[in-house]
């Protein structure tokens, strides 16, 4: 089924380095503050695009029936995020596929919902940018994930059909978005994103080290 993929297309968060984790444990915090409940299968609504999809902020307004000062309280997030993420490493598997299709001249690009600041400056720290030829990121396409407008472009820069391009997710939102730019599909869910029916995903997987035996089934 993945026997003809000529390009590989990562997205980022919870396939490359697990930053949803502490995201969501941030509002999760925050939501406990303020005497609720955030349960995952709630938040992860979210995963993959970005609060117009579905919001914390206003679910967590709907929920007290106050306001909050959101200018104040995200800032400190992030500090907390960006704490929690000191020592970053790469999840399983994810620089020896790399570093394999690197060594098979096969393209590899990163695609995300995520803002190029945030994605650049992850792969620099995780010592990945060689084996990137390029990222695809939020503002570089018209709409972002489910829609599938960044895929389209990551697509329009390998030059290569859509049905050779393997997309390789985490999140229900970043899939649909593959499925709808024509693009083969893989999916190895976060321990956010395991709750979710993936059953429209070419193959569901456990670790990205999974595909490093089958190496030759992306390599055309």
């Amino acid at each position: 089924m993945l026997a003809n993929a000529q390009a590989v297309l990562f997205d980022f968060d919870g396939v490359i380095l697990d930053t949803e984790w502490p995201i969501y444990e941030t509002w999760l915090n925050l939501f406990r503050s303020e005497g609720q409940d955030l349960p995952i299968e709630t938040y992860v609504q979210c995963i993959g695009s970005d609060f117009d999809t579905w919001s914390p902020e206003k679910h967590l307004e709907e929920l007290t029936g106050k306001s909050y000062d959101w200018e104040t309280i995200n800032p400190a997030r992030q500090i907390e995020i960006r704490a929690a993420l000191e020592n970053p490493i790469a999840l399983p598997g994810v620089r020896e596929l790399m570093q394999h299709l690197f060594e098979e001249n096969i393209p590899t690009l990163v695609v995300s919902s995520s803002s190029h600041d945030w994605v650049d400056s992850w792969l620099e720290k995780l010592h990945l940018t060689e084996f990137v030829q390029s990222s695809v990121c939020k503002g570089d396409a018209p709409r972002i994930k489910p829609a599938p407008d960044l895929y389209l472009e990551a697509i329009r820069q390998v030059q290569l059909p859509a049905d050779q391009c393997l997309v390789i997710e985490d999140s229900l939102n970043g899939t649909k978005a593959a499925i709808a730019a024509g693009c083969q599909t893989c999916v190895v869910p976060s321990r956010l994103t395991d709750c979710l029916d993936f059953s429209i995903a070419d193959r569901v997987l456990g670790s990205l080290k999974e595909l490093l035996p089958a190496a030759r089934l992306i390599e055309g």
